[in-house]
């Protein structure tokens, strides 16, 4: 279960300095972000599918790791993010 392509491009290009930006927290934030929707919804489909539980965990610990860095690095970069993404209320 992973993104299509097409997504996959299209989060690159609105949260990416470029076209070929992958590597950027943002675009790595927004992946991620992604990813976790899918999950969550196969999740609430598949209670008991605890493999993709955990990997849901993992990949929730990685963000918030690479949101922990940004809030480090420049908090303006970070409230931007955050609020393009709507992670938080």
């Amino acid at each position: 279960m992973t993104l299509p392509k097409d997504k996959k491009t299209e989060l690159i290009a609105a949260h990416g300095a470029n076209g070929e930006d992958t590597g950027s927290v943002e675009v790595q934030v927004a992946l991620f972000t992604e990813r976790i929707k899918q999950l969550t919804e196969h999740l609430r489909e598949h209670p008991k599918d605890f493999a993709c539980r955990r990997g849901l965990l993992r990949l929730v610990g990685k963000r918030r790791n690479l949101l922990n860095y940004v809030q480090k690095k420049d908090v303006e970069r970070y409230r931007a993010l955050i609020s393009k993404l709507g992670l938080r209320k």
